[in-house]
């Protein structure tokens, strides 16, 4: 390969330090969308003020896998993420269906992240300046915007969502200690009685939705400074703040409609979505509250940018080890993935488009479906990876028992229970009974077959590209020097 060539297949090294990572998955966390929308529906339909159990029950299971977790990542350097993980742990064929659960995951999300962003830019604005416009025109000036912004380098990138961030957490702490000064938080909320009342299983659901995101870190691990470290402080600091900031946000909410009528006062704001800009606008007041309206956009955005970035670098990952065309891993001369970015966006654009053609309330119909195959497609692939861990680690009899198997392991069990509820609760987490909407689960499978005959495909027409797939998915380097190259190769080969 000519140096020409390899220069534009090469994302920017060393750019991101540990709030770098953060930021960029934090980002697409969304934490003030989390709790507006994805907090409050738990709240509404799972099990009211026992939300806030969930969300610590959830952040548990999270940080046991984030143990495994954090160990894969000091084997494996690479854009490819949970994808290399899977290969890791699995081996090439099943890494490849890893591969296209992501694809179908990220891309889903980002599509309805498209949505969201003009929605609520529609209503938002024309609600504080009289000024209506479609809702799709909105999208494409969200998407436009982002995708120059991203184009600026991913240095650049996390540096906007750390500003994003900082704004949105900020405006909900002030309404936590308002809440706090003012009327006291509950401790009813931790009673056995409380957290397992109602539909507790749909309240995890909701709770393990607002964590999507954070298993991103890794896909920065060649843009990060000294990843071995790098990467594993990031996940847990990002795994430890979205479960402490939820719960601690969801506390001051339930506590300020009381936790008897918390589950009752957020079914009555369900249609609106306006539970917590009205406990807002009685403890902030009406400046604070249209300023909190307005940062939602802030958030909005941000997350639409941060989940492309995450997209982005699966298709590149994915484009350099061959297994999707080869000119998705060209990159600009800072290391942005170009073409990947390009192909990411129109295709998100062209399907919110659709749902804008038709006529379609975009709330109703693209956000939820979307979304909420986004959402149960990470799910899915959380749990491939934290399988690929274990079973990884377990073939190198690894003396480390507790960091490799024990904690790992709960973390599988947790995620296998989450995932058999977001499959169950299918229509209740896409927000609609509709039978089409009913249907998405069944691409999952669909990807997994995909991936499969990619595989077989890839080893019939290019076999060094193929058994190049676990040589480290396209060998990475930490801080200059050759990450070790671990001894086993997967399960199948």
């Amino acid at each position: 390969m000519a140096d020409s060539d390899r220069d534009r297949s090469v994302l920017a090294r060393n750019s991101l330090g540990v709030a770098g990572v953060v930021f960029l998955v934090l980002a697409a966390v969304a934490p003030l969308t989390g709790i507006v929308v994805i907090a409050a529906l738990g709240v509404a339909l799972g099990n009211g003020a026992g939300m806030v159990g969930a969300f610590v029950m959830v952040t548990v299971a999270l940080l046991l896998f984030a143990v495994g977790y954090a160990r894969m990542s000091k084997e494996v350097v690479s854009a490819g993420g949970f994808y290399a993980y899977t290969v890791k742990g699995l081996g090439r064929p099943a890494g490849v269906a890893a591969g296209y659960v992501a694809l179908l995951g990220y891309n889903f999300f980002v599509a309805g992240a498209v949505g969201t962003s003009g929605f609520f830019m529609q209503t938002i604005i024309a609600s504080l300046t009289g000024w209506d416009v479609h809702w799709f025109v909105w999208s494409l000036v969200s998407v436009v915007a982002a995708f120059l912004l991203s184009r600026q380098g991913i240095d650049f990138s996390a540096k906007v969502l750390g500003v994003s961030l900082i704004l949105e957490v900020s405006i909900l702490l002030v309404f936590d200690f308002a809440v706090l000064f003012t009327s006291g938080f509950s401790f009813d909320v931790f009673s056995p009685s409380v957290v397992f009342s109602g539909a507790v299983g749909v309240a995890l659901l909701f709770a393990a939705n607002t964590f999507v995101g954070f298993e991103a870190t890794g896909l920065f691990s060649e843009e990060a400074r000294n990843p071995l470290k790098t990467i594993p402080r990031a996940t847990y600091t990002a795994i430890i703040f979205i479960g402490v900031f939820a719960a601690f946000t969801t506390w001051a909410i339930v506590s300020a409609t009381g936790t008897e009528q918390a589950q009752s006062a957020a079914a009555d704001h369900l249609a609106t979505g306006d539970l917590v800009f009205s406990l807002s606008q009685h403890y902030l007041g009406p400046v604070l509250t249209d300023i909190m309206m307005v940062l939602l956009l802030i958030s909005l955005f941000a997350a639409l940018m941060a989940l492309h970035n995450s997209a982005t670098r699966y298709l590149f990952s994915l484009g350099r080890a061959q297994i999707l065309p080869k000119r998705l891993s060209q990159t600009r001369a800072n290391g942005v993935p170009e073409f990947a970015s390009i192909v990411q966006f129109v295709f998100a654009t062209l399907v919110a488009g659709a749902f804008a053609v038709a006529g379609l309330d975009p709330i109703a119909s693209l956000v939820p479906s979307m979304t909420g195959f986004g959402t149960l497609a990470i799910l899915a692939l959380q749990l491939l990876a934290a399988l690929a861990i274990v079973v990884f680690f377990r073939r190198r009899k690894d003396p480390r028992i507790l960091s490799t198997l024990v904690a790992p392991g709960l973390g599988l069990v947790g995620l296998v229970v989450i995932v058999v509820l977001a499959i169950i609760n299918f229509p209740i987490l896409a927000g609609s009974d509709a039978p089409i909407i009913a249907l998405l689960p069944a691409l999952l499978p669909l990807a997994v077959v995909g991936g499969l005959v990619a595989a077989a495909a890839l080893r019939k027409r290019n076999p060094v590209a193929y058994e190049g797939l676990s040589a480290d998915i396209e060998r990475a380097e930490a801080n200059d020097e050759p990450v070790a190259e671990p001894e086993a190769a997967g399960v199948l080969s």
